[in-house]
């Protein structure tokens, strides 16, 4: 009974203590004039030609932010690896296959790797985005090693491409550094005026970005399944 008397007044206070705090804060009052989201939202489209401020803000006003994310993202694929590593010579599903798996992933696998494409390469015009994209790209390679079952993606291929794409990415924005003078300048739109406001050319370099991102989503998610599979064929 006395527990249940306390637990009683420690939910009163914990509840008035919190109404006290918050009781000032104003909430659903417009804020927007004094927060910086304005300027994205305002000035978005004359700053890029990008009709999604999402993603403008990922590439164009953070970028160097977004940098960070693929690190981390390359980070967890070669921790992944690292812990796969002791099942090496074995395989850690076993998947039967019949004609129809067979059949559906020679018909879908492309269809799927375009759709992939697609999301991110439409990113400053669609909702979307570097990680789905790359995600739906994963999903088609995982597609073929369910239905082919001694498929399995180069490991090789695998690091090339990663890379490659994530040397694009530090070379687009040493390019911004050159001329524009600092990391990921969008020297495309800003410098050379290139783009077309709701056109697949536009945006600045945005297109450009997420396309070498969502690539190396893909090559880094298909190189998570590849640790994930069996690593014995190499």
């Amino acid at each position: 009974m006395i527990r249940r008397i306390f637990a009683a007044l420690f939910a009163i206070f914990f509840f008035i203590s919190a109404y006290v705090l918050i009781a000032d804060i104003g909430f659903g009052n417009n804020k927007m004039d004094d927060l910086v989201g304005k300027y994205y939202i305002e000035n978005t489209i004359k700053d890029t030609t990008a009709l999604n401020v999402v993603s403008t803000v990922v590439v164009n006003y953070r970028g160097l932010d977004t940098l960070g994310e693929v690190t981390v993202l390359f980070v967890a694929s070669v921790s992944v690896g690292v812990l796969m590593a002791r099942f090496k010579g074995s395989k850690l599903w076993n998947v039967s296959t019949t004609p129809i798996h067979i059949t559906a992933g020679r018909i879908l696998f492309p269809l799927i790797w375009i759709f992939g494409a697609y999301i991110f390469v439409h990113r400053h015009l669609t909702p979307g985005g570097w990680f789905p994209g790359g995600a739906v790209i994963a999903s088609g390679v995982l597609l073929l090693m369910l239905a082919f079952k001694d498929y399995l993606p180069s490991s090789k291929l695998i690091t090339f491409s990663e890379s490659i794409s994530g040397s694009l990415y530090v070379l687009v924005g040493l390019i911004g550094l050159a001329i524009g003078g600092y990391f990921l300048y969008d020297f495309v739109y800003r410098t050379y005026g290139i783009g077309t406001i709701g056109t697949l050319i536009s945006g600045g370099f945005i297109p450009i970005v997420y396309t070498i991102i969502g690539v190396k989503d893909g090559v880094e998610l298909s190189g998570i399944l590849h640790h994930l599979s069996r690593d014995d064929t190499e």
